[in-house]
């Protein structure tokens, strides 16, 4: 399929624009009616680099893009936008998988109520998806910022971490002792991660004073919260939760489930902060949002990260993924 061919075949599949769109995908340019306050994220997703095409259905890819994508601005509790695409495609990907791809994004996006609204399509020599997704807010105190932390605050987190760092363990190999159940679906959490967008409005508007998304891992980004907000945040590894599947995973390649779970990244879980008379609002907000929450510890003043173990000491070394 050719490069004006797949764009076409792309824009059917769209169909019309809806909501704030007036000019979507077709011409020159997208034109979209604002509100008074734009979010928005660009987000890149390269061959060999996030996923592997031995291991991830076009599906797949187009769903891990678009989620990550979304993922920030569930961070910053904006409501629901554009999303914009640029797919830098090898010849050796077909028409159907790029279709498959730009639907997956497509069905993602419209789930948790944007548009995509536009983009590109390119050759290149591996694929690597550009994802750029707009939100929007009425004021700027709808949204929450890594910066807001304050001492004596608590430090939560929504949901169960570590599923898709124990299944990118179970891509590499199932490991010995893991039933194979556990292992397909700790794979598909890897493949296909959920961004908590709901639950980041939710909490934005129940107090959470700074918020961050878990792309890699608690390790690293509850250090993005410390230094944004020139606070110290002490994070207890023992009250980290844990996914199902993930204790079995870690036992059998020799690691602690909990360091697994506080050191891998794409779990797109929040990270957030909130001061302690809010505590109980931000509770039942993720627990209406279907993220329940866990306290992990406590806002303190020197700034940085202590990673607590249960004797009490800090535990030194421990980090989650960083770029290069």
């Amino acid at each position: 399929m050719t490069e004006l061919g797949l764009i076409a075949a792309i824009k059917e599949m769209l169909g019309p624009a809806g909501g704030r769109v007036l000019v979507g995908p077709g011409d020159d340019a997208a034109v979209v009616r604002a509100h008074p306050l734009a979010v928005t994220s660009i987000d890149t997703a390269a061959e060999g680099v996030h996923f592997d095409r031995a291991t991830h259905s076009a599906t797949d890819i187009g769903h891990k893009a678009m989620a990550s994508a979304l993922s920030d601005l569930a961070a910053m509790g904006a409501q629901p936008g554009e999303a914009y695409a640029s797919l830098a495609m090898p010849g050796d990907l077909g028409g159907d998988e790029a279709l498959a791809l730009a639907a997956a994004m497509a069905d993602l996006a419209a789930a948790e109520g944007f548009t995509l609204a536009g983009g590109d399509v390119v050759t290149a020599r591996s694929l690597v998806i550009t994802v750029t997704v707009v939100g929007w807010a009425d004021s700027e105190q709808e949204l929450v910022r890594r910066s807001g932390a304050r001492p004596g605050d608590v430090v939560a987190v929504t949901g169960a971490l570590g599923a898709s760092s124990a299944g990118l363990l179970c891509l590499e190999g199932a490991p010995a002792g893991v039933e194979q159940d556990t292992a397909d679906r700790l794979a598909a959490h890897h493949r296909r991660p959920q961004p908590r967008l709901a639950a980041g409005r939710a909490l934005a508007g129940a107090g959470a004073s700074a918020m961050i998304d878990l792309s890699d891992g608690v390790a690293t980004d509850a250090a993005h919260i410390a230094t944004a907000s020139g606070v110290g945040l002490a994070v207890e590894l023992a009250a980290l939760p844990v996914a199902d599947g993930v204790t079995e995973v870690a036992r059998a390649v020799g690691r602690d489930p909990r360091v697994l779970a506080a050191t891998g990244g794409e779990d797109y879980e929040l990270l957030f902060c909130a001061p302690p008379a809010r505590w109980a609002d931000v509770q039942e907000a993720g627990r209406r949002a279907g993220a329940p929450v866990t306290r992990l510890g406590v806002a303190e003043g020197a700034a940085g990260l202590r990673l607590v173990g249960a004797d009490g000491r800090a535990i030194e070394g421990l980090r989650g993924y960083e770029h290069g």
